[in-house]
């Protein structure tokens, strides 16, 4: 059988310090892979101590991450694009794995921008690129991007009014770049809420990857107590 990678978690590496938008970050370092000496990689992602500024990086990005690491070779060599990065754990670690990556985030909201900048700084990798892209919208940073291969997103449908608006982004990026795939993870906070109407308006393929296929179903995944892991789901959208 396949050997199942696991993410590991060190808190308190780095002491917090105050950020230049006036906010105190901590830093944590994810571990990806080193089981019985094999490969592995490291990713430190700057966090803001206040979540609610969305600069946090939550259980839906360690498990895209986890399944980036397990499909490491489709990335190694191509281009990248992470929507929404926030902490940018699964770009630099996209990054780390050999691919060519951007990192975007809200145009409208510079100190996400600020911290994808330092995700990139304190891995020291200085080749990625950060763009202002905002969900819903045309911006030139859009229109000049080189072609894209792979998109990622975790926990991009948190809230329903923006489904629309982040499927619109993502379908662009599809119909522009004829045989990428959109790489996405996210919690399941009500069945109410689904993005299925809106991938039949776009035309876009969804397939669905249990978590137990790439090794994330672990109650320790990223070192830390996520008992309800069953409610993230992992989805790989195409266009049709």
């Amino acid at each position: 059988g396949r050997q199942i990678f696991l993410a590991t978690l060190r808190l308190g590496s780095v002491p917090s310090v105050l950020s230049t938008c006036g906010m105190q970050f901590s830093l944590r370092t994810f571990r990806f892979g080193g089981e019985d000496g094999g490969e592995s990689v490291e990713v430190t992602t700057p966090e803001v101590l206040d979540p609610g500024y969305g600069m946090y990086t939550w259980p839906c990005a360690v498990v895209l991450a986890q399944f980036l690491w397990y499909h490491r070779s489709q990335v190694a060599g191509k281009h990248v694009l992470e929507l929404g990065a926030g902490t940018s754990l699964p770009g630099i670690l996209a990054a780390k794995c050999g691919a060519s990556v951007t990192l975007t985030d809200n145009c409208h909201l510079p100190c996400c921008l600020e911290n994808c900048r330092r995700s990139c700084e304190v891995n020291d990798m200085s080749e990625v690129k950060v763009l202002g892209v905002t969900w819903g919208q045309v911006s030139p940073a859009m229109l000049t991007l080189e072609p894209v291969d792979v998109i990622l997103g975790s926990d991009c449908f948190y809230d329903p009014k923006d489904f629309g608006d982040v499927l619109a982004t993502v379908c662009y990026y599809l119909q522009k770049n004829p045989g990428a795939k959109f790489w996405t993870s996210y919690q399941e906070r009500s069945s109410d809420w689904s993005i299925e109407p809106l991938l039949k308006r776009w035309k876009l393929t969804c397939v669905h990857f249990p978590l137990p296929l790439f090794g994330a179903d672990s109650p320790s995944l990223g070192g830390t107590d996520l008992p309800g892991n069953h409610t993230i789901q992992m989805l790989q959208i195409t266009a049709s």
